[in-house]
């Protein structure tokens, strides 16, 4: 009998490889991201890499590691498990959120926040423990040298901790002041023809703004494509 949310994945994405389904199948109890995107990820990566693009993977917010996984086992797919990831993220649950932080529904961030808050700065809303994290991408089994892990507020660690060079960005903490301080900061180290992939821009209005003031004043020729809303 066939598995139903393998069958939903190829309802969704028909024209996708069996291979890309299992990896999307593998890894969705390790990520809130819906099949779309993470094909989009995968598609990214394999991009740069049939390219020999230079730079690392870098991922911001990665809650359960699911995404990262999709890109590193697309990797080890094509032969290619040589790329540095960086992963950033606070272990520790969401941060708090500013009045530019509403869904495109029009609900405020902040009242979730309160309700899962368990913290002056914290709350318990997408909390993912390290330890679990670094467990799940290592069952990938790609190479843990390769994989760094940066704790903390993106505000707090970066740009202290970068990359050399990026070949593909991914962005995914939600918020107007996380996403306006990943680009500023990440952005200039995207190399050219790498790709940017942001996952709230349809649904945070913050990370919308964020965008949009960013390529308004720093890359106003960048076409952005949507992969779902």
């Amino acid at each position: 009998m066939p598995d139903a949310r393998r069958t939903d994945i190829r309802a969704l994405l028909p024209d996708v490889s069996p291979e890309d389904i299992e990896i999307i199948h593998r890894v969705q109890p390790y990520t809130m991201v819906g099949p779309m995107r993470l094909h989009a990820f995968i598609e990214a990566t394999r991009h740069v890499t049939t390219r020999e693009m230079e730079g690392a993977i870098v991922e911001c917010g990665v809650w359960r590691g699911g995404a990262t996984m999709a890109s590193m086992l697309t990797l080890m797919q094509m032969g290619k498990p040589e790329r540095e990831f960086y992963l950033y993220d606070t272990f520790e649950g969401m941060n708090v959120p500013t009045e530019h932080d509403v869904t495109c529904f029009g609900a405020p961030a902040a009242e979730k926040f309160a309700a899962k808050q368990t913290s002056e700065d914290r709350a318990d809303w997408c909390r993912a423990e390290i330890e679990g994290v670094r467990e799940a991408i290592q069952s990938t089994g790609y190479p843990s040298h390769l994989v760094h892990f940066v704790k903390g507020k993106v505000e707090d660690t970066i740009p202290g901790t970068l990359p050399g060079k990026i070949a593909v960005l991914r962005l995914d903490t939600d918020w107007y002041e996380s996403t306006r301080h990943e680009l500023i900061h990440l952005y200039p180290h995207l190399i050219n023809g790498g790709v940017l992939l942001i996952d709230d821009y349809g649904h945070w209005q913050g990370a919308r703004k964020a965008v949009d003031e960013y390529l308004a004043a720093h890359a106003p020729s960048l076409l952005l494509h949507r992969v779902d809303y």
